[in-house]
């Protein structure tokens, strides 16, 4: 899928996205990377199987009172 020097981790690995991004849309908050995988400004990530990373680890405020 790269056609530049080095190849890009694939869309399933640990590093996927260290790829070569090909496409930003900062205005949308996401860039595409030459693996397939969709990086998103609040670190979540879409991979090319439709499956959906969340690197950040997201939990719910209590509304304590």
């Amino acid at each position: 899928m790269c056609s530049h020097p080095s190849t890009c981790p694939p869309a399933a690995a640990d590093d996927r996205v260290l790829a070569v991004p090909v496409s930003r849309r900062p205005e949308q908050g996401w860039t595409l990377l030459c693996n397939g995988v969709v990086v998103f400004d609040d670190d979540g990530e879409l991979l090319p199987d439709g499956a959906v990373v969340l690197t950040r680890p997201w939990s719910l405020a209590s509304a304590g009172g």
